[in-house]
This record gives structure tokens, C-alpha cells and sequence, in this order.
């Protein structure tokens, strides 16, 4: 280009020995064009150009202002008159402009834009949106932000999953930064592709922050989790779930800059150990009141401290700490620190011994809801210390217990199950039927809720004590028991004061007619939900049973059962029948006859019907169904 031109003074442009600047007059048609055409050419006639080439703008060459920085487009944006609209439109046509308006604070005169790619959704007085799977994009993300910057800005936030070309990076958490001042609540989940550099953006921009969940963000360390807890003491709510980087140096921040905090969940986090739990709890112990441990490299003494400074929790979860024992559990009661709780879940904790249990029990006297899952050591002994000591106790759950026996069921309720309003026995191997329980007398148990699941020795001996000993029950459930009968069902029901609500007796394969027409017959006045599934030694005489005596059923599930059509018509001829959810998943011997009768169902306030694997059914009575019944969500 210099061996063309040469720049004198004033001159605009001088060619060197007379010759022409063109000498090919077909290049000259398309890149450098003669003066003489009427084309324009721009220089500053005093000052040499700083670019290489000069703009040529014919009249056959669109214009581009993507040739301006963003300075200076930043400037024109300024200066639109349109307000908020003509801002909008303008974001919206390229990913730069939008990008460069996503990177401008609210305070940059850069305020009133209106841009949303989706209906914002008000909850407790914030803006509150959510993005996932393909939809978590720097692109949607930014829209969001900035569209909803006129409105204060989002105030919810929540990402879950990522989109595997454009996911989600700190470019479009800075633009939430600088455009949403007032973000209170913020959640992510399973994002791999942002890192501390978000987390500090987010700290600087949105120091109004009260809940944050990081769960599943691989490159996030201390550093951004320290940042927030350092600009956002505000900070309520926090938890980490699999973020192998963030480790106890991140809790200790929290303890000091974070005073309100209120609860906290940590969740396989590898570099999380007692160092990090004993500064957070001496530091928040007296605010915080929700607290989740689990599948963390922490031992006794993380328990110890939880028991001394724990004065305000009210609800406790410890869940698979490995390197708990039996002497961590025994202080953490001793020591008298949880007077306030209320609600306490264990699981797969070697240390629940029969003294810690014991101890536990003396230790938090205002215990309501106790859940004790996966611990095989403690004892019928052991369970009747804590009942003794826990006398407020309302909720009792024990799951793969199996030294719980039988015995011991019979002697919590007799003994300790005054207050006691809910029971649940789940996979307890030792429940057995082994000695006979002499008759008893009713007692003032308050027990309303009972569960029972897949208790292989669980009979009709001890449901019948059961049945007894509490005759306030109003929900009963029952699955997976081959040791019941009609007989012990018979017992159960029969002992019942208040009328049972809702009922499942799920795979339960020793019932017949004959106690389900009991069940209609005594309790069909209260019953709504009754859920048969698996009986298979049920027919329509059930059916027929239920629909002349359970006027206020609501749900029914007899799913996998040998009833016909005739069952189906008996349940749609049903008097003042409130059937609003009907499953019949299964039953191969229903079929295209039934039609009318599900007609006359849903015609009747039918908002459910699950007719899955219903091989007598044809697809075509299928479609009809869907044509006919707007209102029912159908399965099929």
C-alpha cells in the first residue's frame, strides 16, 4: 500500500509518475474506485489515518457498524430516545450488543431496557426465574438479566444442568451481576463450566444474597465460596453438595462474616472435616437452626461441638459420617446443647449404639420427630432407653433396623407410646412373629399413622396387638407383607374407634373379598383412599363392595387384580360416588367394553386414570378416551 500512495500535506491523494492508480479496470470495479465516479473517500485532509486501508462506502456496499468498539457503541446506546423498547429491540440484534449491554451496570445509564425471552413469574415479592437443560445459555441468561434490570432485577435465580455446546460461563453470571442488585436466592446445579471468577462477580454485584446452593460445581473452590460470605453477610441459607474443591477454609469464612446464618447443608464434600464444622458451629451455633451432614470425612468431635453449641437447631441430619462411634453420640446428648431440637434423622452411622441412643433421648428433651435408618446395632433396649427419656416424641421411623423385634414394638406402644401419633417399620428383617401377645386392653395411645413395610416376619399376631393398643388409627399402610391375613386385617379393623381415612394394603397376596368387603362395610363412611395394588387374590366382589359403601372415596388403586368389566360398570353405577383418581394398571382382563362406563366415570369428575399395560384395551378405545375425557390426565 505505501509503494501506491504518497502522502503530500494538504493532498488528499497523489499518484507517483502520472500513472493511473488502476491499472486492471475490473478490480477497480470492486476495490479501490476512482474519485472521478461521485464515490466517497474520507481521510482527515491534516492527519494520517491510523488504519491500514481506507473505508470506501459506495453506493453498492452495505454499511456495517460492527465496526465500531464498544465504547462507542455503548455511547450510541445512550442516546436513544425510544426508551426502553427501542432498547430492548436493539439488544436483540446480535449476541455482541447484547452481550455488551449484559456487561453494563444498571448505574451506567443503561436502565430502562425491557428484554425477556419468557414470562418473568413473581414468587414472594422477587422476580424468579429458571433454566434448564438445553436452556442454560449465556445468551438466555443475559437476556434475562437484562431485560429484567428495569424491574430491579431477578431476585430468584435457579440453573440446573448445563447445554452441552453453549452452556452457561461466567460471561452470563456477570451480566446477572451487574443487572440484578437485588438477587436474594441463588441456585445451581450441575454446572461444570463456571469457576470462582462467577462466585466473586456475584459477590461484588448482589451483596443482598440470603440463599445460595451450589450443588454439583466441580471447579468452584474456598476462594469464591469465601468471597461471597466476605461481601453477602446476609447470607441465610448455604448448601454444598459434590463440590470436591471447597473444603473447611470456606467454612470458617462463613462463621465469621455470615452471623444470620440460619441453615446449612453439606454433602460429599471430600475437604470438609472437623476443623471447618468446630469453627463454623462456635462461630453461628446460636442462629443456626437447620443443620445436614452428610458423607463427610468428619468424626466425634464435629458431634461433640454440634451437642455443646448446637443451642438453636432445631432440626438435625446426620447421614453416613463413617468415622462416627458410639462415644461421639454419647457426648453429643450429654452435654446437654440440644434442648431445642425437634427433629433428628440418622442414617448409616456405625456409632448408634444402645447408650448413644439413650443418651440422645436424655439429651433433647423437646424431640418430636425421630427417623433412624441403616444402624444395626442398637437394640429393642436401646430404643425403649430413648422412648423413656424422648416423652414428647410424635414421629418414630426405623428403616433396615433389623434388631428390632417384635417385643420391642409391642413395649414402645404399651410402655412409651402416649404421645406418639406416627410409627413406620421399613425393611426390619428381626420383626417376627415369635410368641403370642396375650389380649390387652385398649390403651390411650394417640398413635394415628402406622406403616409397614417389606417386614417379612411382620404377621397377624402383633397387628392384631397393634390394633389394640391403638384404635385411633386413621391411616394404615401395609406393603409387601406375606405374613398378613385376612384374619389379622379382620382384628385391625375391627378394634378401629375412629373410622380409617385412607388405607393401602399394597402386595399384600394372602387378603380376599371377604376383608375388603369388612373394610367397605365398617369404614366406608370415612374411607377416601384405598390403595389395593397387587391383591391379586382380589375380584370385582371388592369392587362392587367399595362402590355401594365408600361414598367419599376419592382415590382407588386396584391395579393388577383379576377384575373384569363388571367391576369397572359396578364402580360407574357407584351411589354419590366422588371417585376423583382410579388406577386399573394391569388388569388384562378389562376391556374395550368398559369404554362407556370410563366415559360415565370421567363425565363424573374422573381427573386421573392410569389404564397402563391394560392389554384388553385397544389403541382405538385409547384415542377415544383422550378425544372425549379433555379433563382427565390419562396413562396408557
Amino acid at each position: 500500500m505505501a509503494k501506491l500512495f504518497d502522502y503530500l500535506g494538504d493532498d488528499l491523494f497523489n499518484h507517483r509518475e502520472g500513472k493511473k492508480i488502476y491499472q486492471n479496470t475490473k478490480e477497480s470495479d470492486r476495490r479501490f474506485l476512482s474519485i472521478n465516479h461521485g464515490d466517497d473517500i474520507y481521510f482527515p485532509p491534516s492527519k494520517r489515518s491510523r488504519v491500514n486501508a481506507p473505508f470506501v462506502f459506495t453506493r453498492n456496499t452495505a454499511t456495517s457498524i460492527d465496526v465500531l468498539p464498544d465504547e462507542c457503541l455503548f455511547e450510541i446506546f445512550k442516546r436513544l430516545n425510544g426508551g426502553g423498547q427501542e432498547r430492548s429491540s436493539v439488544a436483540c440484534v446480535s449476541k455482541r450488543w447484547l452481550n455488551l449491554l449484559g456487561s453494563i451496570r444498571r448505574e451506567d445509564d443503561i436502565c430502562n431496557m425491557e428484554i425477556s425471552l419468557d414470562s418473568d413469574e413473581l414468587i414472594d415479592g422477587f422476580l424468579s426465574r429458571s433454566l434448564e437443560g438445553n436452556k442454560a445459555t449465556d445468551t438466555r441468561l443475559t437476556a434475562i438479566a437484562v431485560g429484567t434490570s428495569s424491574r430491579g432485577g431477578l431476585g430468584k435465580l435457579s440453573i440446573r444442568g448445563n447445554n452441552s455446546l453453549r452452556g452457561v460461563t461466567n460471561l452470563g453470571f456477570k451480566a446477572v451481576a451487574n443487572n440484578c442488585p437485588s438477587l436474594r436466592v441463588l441456585s445451581l446445579w450441575k454446572l461444570s463450566s463456571i469457576d470462582d471468577e462467577s462466585l466473586i462477580d456475584i459477590a461484588n454485584g448482589c451483596p443482598q444474597l440470603e440463599k445460595l446452593d451450589l450443588s454439583q460445581c466441580p471447579a468452584i473452590t474456598d476462594k469464591g465460596l469465601i468471597a461471597v460470605a466476605k461481601r453477602c453477610p446476609g447470607l441465610s441459607s448455604l448448601i454444598i453438595e459434590s463440590c470436591p474443591k471447597i473444603g473447611s477454609p470456606s467454612l470458617q469464612a462463613v462463621g465469621s462474616y455470615c452471623p444470620n446464618l440460619k441453615s446449612l447443608t453439606i454433602k460429599n464434600c471430600p475437604l470438609v472435616d472437623d476443623k471447618g464444622i468446630v469453627s463454623l458451629m462456635s462461630s453461628v451455633g446460636f442462629s443456626l437452626s437447620k443443620l445436614k451432614l452428610e458423607a463427610l470425612n468428619v468424626g466425634d468431635y464435629s458431634l461433640a461441638v454440634i451437642g455443646h453449641y448446637g443451642k438453636a437447631l432445631t432440626e438435625l441430619s446426620i447421614f453416613s459420617l463413617k468415622n462416627t462411634t458410639g462415644k461421639g453420640f454419647w457426648v453429643m446428648g450429654n452435654v446437654q446443647g440440644l434442648q431445642k431440637l425437634r427433629s433428628f434423622f440418622i442414617s448409616s452411622c456405625n456409632g448408634v449404639t444402645d447408650v448413644g441412643l439413650e443418651a440422645i433421648g436424655k439429651g433433647c428433651p423437646s424431640l418430636k420427630q425421630f427417623n433412624v435408618s441403616k444402624c444395626c446395632i442398637f437394640s429393642d433396649e436401646g430404643l425403649l432407653m430413648f422412648a423413656k427419656s424422648a416423652m414428647l416424641l410424635e414421629s418414630l421411623r426405623l428403616e433396615e433396623c433389623h434388631r428390632i423385634t417384635q417385643r420391642g414394638v409391642v413395649d414402645l406402644l404399651s410402655r412409651f407410646g402416649r404421645n406418639l401419633k406416627g410409627l413406620a417399620l421399613v425393611n426390619c428383617m428381626g420383626l417376627k412373629d415369635e410368641f403370642p401377645i396375650t389380649k390387652m386392653n385398649s390403651s390411650s395411645t394417640s398413635l394415628r399413622s402406622l406403616i409397614v413395610d417389606n417386614c417379612p416376619g411382620f404377621g397377624d399376631e402383633i397387628l392384631a396387638a397393634i390394633g389394640q393398643m391403638c384404635p385411633q388409627l386413621n391411616r394404615i399402610d401395609l406393603s409387601r407383607l406375606q405374613g398378613i391375613t385376612d384374619l389379622g386385617i379382620t382384628q385391625l379393623v375391627s378394634a378401629n374407634e375412629s373410622g380409617i381415612v385412607k388405607m393401602t394394603l399394597r402386595n399384600c397376596l394372602n387378603l380376599t373379598d371377604k376383608v375388603i368387603c369388612l373394610v367397605a362395610d365398617s369404614h366406608g363412611s370415612t374411607l377416601e383412599q384405598l390403595n389395593l395394588d397387587g391383591c391379586k387374590g382380589l375380584t370385582d366382589a371388592s369392587l362392587i363392595a367399595i362402590a355401594r359403601d365408600c361414598s367419599m372415596l376419592t382415590e382407588l388403586d386396584v391395579s393388577r387384580l383379576g377384575i373384569t368389566d363388571l367391576g369397572v360398570a359396578a364402580l360407574a353405577s357407584g351411589l354419590q360416588f366422588n371417585l376423583q383418581i382410579l388406577s386399573v394398571a394391569g388388569c388384562s382382563k378389562v376391556t374395550d367394553k368398559s369404554f362407556p362406563r370410563l366415559i360415565e366415570l370421567g363425565e363424573s369428575g374422573l381427573m386421573g386414570l392410569d389404564i397402563r399395560h391394560c392389554n384388553g384395551i385397544s389403541s382405538g378405545t385409547v384415542d377415544q378416551l383422550l378425544d372425549q375425557l379433555c379433563g382427565c390426565d390419562i396413562l396408557y
